[in-house]
């Protein structure tokens, strides 16, 4: 997948939300990294990310347009929609798989302790709509730990997630456990970046673990475009990805 067609859409998701949204609707970016924060986007405003993902592990490259649809009914409780919109596969000398993502259903409850500190549930259902040849061919279910912390101008997110999976190979576990960190911080008016850690673990399978990097740039308080690189650390992990990305408000519903 090109990179300049991905900054298209980007730019059209841009223009869509400067027309649809609310002047003084701030977003809440979820990405680019695996952790997600405690928090919920404003109440009532329905927000919109999509980005391009290209990986590359041993001799198989995928490339993906990821997105998701956020929406908080009050500041606890809110409904998240995402998957991939399109996924592009192959392995070198194979044949090549495209089509629809796996889709994903994640209803989230948000503990606002105060200004600086919350606690966080997401209650995530994986659902198979893409073919076999580029998902699992099965639902999963998952539950998601949050806390968040801002420690002055440094953000943090930790997740601790449990996932029953529902198609594995013989001899593993169903049962899988995933642990990231994710540290931000703004570095200028309009820019900031941000680190992650984040691996899982399985019962006869080899854990996986990699580190994410990424700037974001918001030219308004409405937009931040996210653009960085993943580097994994073991030979279960891909060996990287690059990735960019944009959040938008695309409506104001209440």
């Amino acid at each position: 997948m090109r990179f300049y067609k991905i900054s298209i859409m980007l730019l059209l998701c841009d223009n869509v939300g400067a027309a649809l949204a609310d002047d003084d609707g701030a977003v809440l970016p979820y990405r680019p990294s695996v952790s997600s924060p405690a928090q919920l986007p404003q109440e009532g405003q329905l927000e919109f990310e999509l980005g391009g993902l290209a990986s590359k592990s041993g001799d198989t490259r995928r490339d993906s347009l990821p997105y998701l649809f956020k929406l908080a009914f009050n500041p606890q409780w809110g409904l998240l929609f995402g998957g991939e919109a399109y996924v592009s596969s192959r392995e070198d000398g194979g044949s090549r798989a495209r089509g629809l993502g796996d889709s994903s259903l994640v209803l989230k409850r948000a503990f606002l302790v105060d200004d600086a500190t919350a606690f966080g549930l997401e209650f995530g259902a994986k659902l198979p709509t893409a073919k076999d040849s580029i998902g699992s061919g099965s639902a999963d279910y998952s539950i998601n730990n949050i806390f968040s912390k801002d420690m002055g101008k440094l953000h943090m997110d930790l997740n601790l997630n449990v996932t029953k999976l529902g198609g594995v190979d013989a001899g593993t576990s169903s049962l899988q456990t995933g642990l990231s960190s994710s540290f931000s911080l703004p570095i200028a008016e309009q820019w900031g970046t941000n680190f992650e850690w984040s691996g899982t673990r399985r019962n006869g399978a080899a854990s996986t673990a990699q580190l994410l990097g990424a700037f974001t740039y918001s030219p308004s308080k409405r937009m931040t475009i996210d653009f960085g690189v993943v580097r994994g650390l073991n030979s279960a992990s891909p060996d990287w990805s690059l990735f960019t990305g944009i959040v938008v408000p695309v409506a104001k519903l209440w």
